[in-house]
């Protein structure tokens, strides 16, 4: 499928060339295993961390350390699922978007630069955009398209059915697009964002 083929060698370069323009460091790694010792490396000890929901996260076996409890962070999903309250809960969750660290993935990036990434509630955008200053999206190299409309038109086509697909399986209505957002670029010298190509097909 159009949309699952690697991005070659010398996309990969232009892509991170275009990326780096827009105020976003860009990293590529061969292996999902490698992505996620990259990971490990570009996050301190101690540090608070946030994940969105993310099948490329979960692939690449983040989510199962970060279940473990084997790593020097501080997770919020952590204490988010131990409060029972659910009204403290959601106090929790809107805090969590003030994360020193957010993960997650992006669902398309233009070769020209600009990234792609729908969501169904947005949950995680605040952080994204703002309120996090250190971001990091991993994401496999299939996911870039020759410019932003086929960017674009890649998450309605591919993304969102495989999503919607997903979700049905494990018991609920769906997914939609509820946002989207397009990443330009990053004019906070303060915030620090990492994008991290693997050279594997990983998510949606």
């Amino acid at each position: 499928m159009k949309y699952e083929t690697l991005a070659s060698e010398e996309t990969v370069k232009r892509v991170m060339e275009a990326v780096g323009h827009r105020g976003i460091s860009p990293e590529f790694v061969n292996t999902k295993e490698d992505a996620l010792r990259r990971l490990q490396e570009l996050i301190p000890p101690g540090a608070e961390i946030m994940t969105g929901g993310s099948t490329t996260l979960q692939e690449i076996g983040f989510v199962d350390l970060l279940k473990s409890g084997k790593h020097p962070w501080k997770n919020w999903k952590d204490m988010i699922l131990a409060e029972k309250d659910e009204k403290k809960q959601n106090e929790l969750r809107k805090r969590s978007v003030l994360s020193e660290y957010f993960l997650g993935s992006v669902h398309a990036i233009a070769e020209t630069g600009e990234l792609v990434i729908a969501s169904a509630t947005g949950s995680q955008l605040p952080s994204y955009v703002f309120t996090s200053r250190n971001v990091i999206w991993v994401a496999g190299t299939q996911k870039i398209t020759p410019a932003l409309d086929a960017a674009i038109k890649r998450v309605r086509e591919h993304s969102l059915p495989l999503e919607d697909a997903r979700m049905k399986r494990e018991g609920y209505w769906g997914s939609t697009v509820g946002k989207l957002l397009i990443f330009e670029r990053e004019t906070d010298p303060g915030r620090k964002l990492t994008l991290i190509l693997v050279n594997e097909k990983l998510g949606f």
